[in-house]
């Protein structure tokens, strides 16, 4: 099949490319470094062309919930558009397992706004709704730190394996449209600070972590916002195993 991936050069976009053409496919890789850009539409009909399926995998950082939401509809609306003049047969798009039960998160609503579009567009369609990676507490801990001290909410995650995200994402690309997917998930509940703790160890890094709900993640965040939602499709790597791959 020939299969885009928008968002190519990110980290689970490079992970889902790797994927596919592992499996044989003929991948179309659609960022920005490569001269598409999804805001403005910029060579998306051109690199649609003989497309079949399409993986979305983008990601806009915003801390403002109104710019998050205009970022991620201009993208999805580009898509969707060029998908349907191209005759692209399924959209399949990376969302957030509980995107509905967050509310004043910026990244959380422009994910909700990508959902709606994909949801009412032209494109038949899978949203695939991923808890967040193992990767996940380093990244939260690194945007806060200063001077080798990091403030980082003490969320409960179920946190899932980046390269399993782009395996599932793969598999799905070349089946049919499923509507909303089911939630997808590692195979075990796990501590934000202490994933971050144990991550910096792994790295050789000393960083002071200091708990605090007074970060982007606020208490609307706490107990099971985060988690799977009932009957979960579980990934098999465990955080031990994809910390080993890290050091």
């Amino acid at each position: 099949m020939r299969i885009a991936v928008a968002g190519a050069t990110g980290n689970i976009g490079a992970l889902t490319v790797a994927a596919l053409q592992r499996a044989g496919h003929d991948v179309v890789p659609l960022s920005r470094s490569l001269g598409i850009d999804l805001v403005t539409g910029q060579g998306l009909d051109a690199s649609l062309a003989g497309v079949e399926s399409l993986v979305d995998a983008t990601n806009f950082l915003a801390a403002d919930p109104a710019k998050a939401v205009a970022s991620f509809g201009a993208a999805t609306r580009n898509l969707l558009a060029a998908e349907e003049r191209a005759g692209v047969g399924h959209h399949v798009l990376l969302s957030i397992a509980g995107v509905g039960r967050v509310e004043g998160n910026a990244h959380y609503a422009g994910k909700r706004e990508q959902e709606r579009l994909v949801a009412a567009g032209p494109v038949p369609w899978t949203i695939v709704p991923a808890t967040q990676f193992h990767d996940f507490a380093a990244s939260v801990a690194g945007w806060t730190e200063q001077d080798g001290v990091a403030a980082i909410a003490p969320l409960l995650i179920q946190p899932i394996a980046p390269a399993d995200v782009a395996d599932i994402l793969a598999e799905i690309a070349t089946g049919p449209p499923q509507g909303r997917y089911m939630d997808i998930a590692g195979p075990e509940p796990q501590d934000l600070v202490d994933m971050a703790r144990r991550t910096h160890a792994a790295l050789g890094r000393t960083v002071k972590l200091v708990p605090t709900w007074a970060t982007m993640f606020g208490p609307a965040m706490a107990g099971n916002a985060l988690m799977p939602g009932e009957g979960a499709r579980i990934a098999p790597t465990t955080f031990d195993e994809w910390l080993a791959t890290q050091r």
